[in-house]
């Protein structure tokens, strides 16, 4: 499979020994979460942004791929960043954030960060897209308008419908299973005003998690894609505060 150029994987070498996994959302490749990667890695940190299956590549490639092929390679890069570093903390967007709790609940990392993970959607149509995923094969998405070089904003333009159904399932069991288990530090981040996820998600979130140490934190100016919007610099400077607390 051929990767769409800048949409690959990235390492950065951090100056200590604690590393940050990052895990990209939906539709989405490492490039949306490559600024916050740098400005992880000026504090120090090894930084890994994994590029999940089916992603980076073209919308049939990611027809064929389900919550398990994410996961998978989310705990790949995990045990990596093990090798290297003696600490490992993890953040994920949107989809990502959902992976980043399975990982928070099942692997030693020291902290988490989950950004608009979507317990909740905002789309109507979503109790349908089982039945949907038998006629149509792609949804055309919104065009995704955020003041960043086009380099960190590149992702698919339309949402292959097929592994939806995979994608509430791994919803399904955040809600069920995992997040009663997650017992480290986390702080949920989530926009007011956006257009994918409830904002109610990271209230259930918060609620949710076993964790003594925890945060939420609401952004009243930015849309879904918090790594790219107009407050990601207040987004990175409250990941690395917690982060370093």
């Amino acid at each position: 499979m051929k990767v769409i150029k800048g949409a690959e994987e990235f390492m950065l070498q951090g100056t200590t020994d604690k590393g940050v996994l990052l895990i990209h959302g939906y539709t989405g490749t490492p490039a949306e979460m490559r600024l916050l990667g740098d400005h992880m890695h000026q504090q120090g940190y090894t930084v890994l942004g994994v590029r999940l299956p089916g992603h980076g590549t073209k919308p049939e490639d990611l027809n064929e791929t389900q919550w398990q092929h994410w996961y998978a390679a989310a705990e790949e890069g995990f045990l990596r960043l093990q090798e290297r570093c003696s600490e490992v903390m993890v953040a994920g967007l949107s989809m990502g954030g959902l992976l980043a709790i399975k990982v928070a609940a099942e692997l030693p990392v020291s902290k988490a960060a989950i950004l608009a993970a979507p317990i909740y959607v905002q789309d109507k149509r979503a109790p349908f897209l089982h039945f949907l995923s038998f006629f149509i094969k792609y949804l055309k998405k919104r065009k995704r308008n955020y003041f960043v070089a086009e380099k960190y904003n590149l992702a698919y333009d339309v949402m292959p419908v097929k592994p939806l159904g995979s994608l509430f399932a791994l919803v399904d069991l955040c809600k069920k299973k995992l997040l009663e288990k997650i017992t480290v530090p986390c702080i949920v981040l989530q926009s007011t005003i956006e257009h994918t996820v409830n904002p109610k998600s990271a209230q259930y979130i918060y609620d949710k998690i076993s964790s003594s140490e925890k945060k939420l934190v609401w952004y009243k100016n930015s849309g879904h894609i918090l790594t790219l919007d107009v407050e990601r610099e207040k987004v990175f400077e409250e990941i690395s505060k917690f982060f370093e607390e």
